[in-house]
């Protein structure tokens, strides 16, 4: 599992345990799972997907930065 913490200039829009997470990154959009290598990049305007508890979720997003290590995936947005 995957701690995900997306934080907007307004609030914090989700706080908790994922299966994975899809993300709209400046070249594409790549899915975060289980043990992802450490990585920081920037986000283009899409939509963030997320399964939680097996349900699906979306977050249309403006833009932003991801941030992946051990497991932890934090998402500074705007939306």
């Amino acid at each position: 599992m995957l701690n995900l913490k997306i934080v907007s200039p307004e609030k914090i829009e989700f706080e908790g345990e994922v299966e994975r997470v899809v993300v709209p990154g400046t070249m594409g959009n790549f899915e975060i799972l289980h043990n992802h290598a450490p990585i920081i990049s920037s986000l283009d305007a899409g939509d963030v997907v997320y399964e939680a508890a097996g349900e699906k979720r979306v977050v249309r997003i403006i833009g932003g930065f991801v941030s992946v290590q051990h497991n932890q995936v934090g998402l500074c947005v705007e939306i």
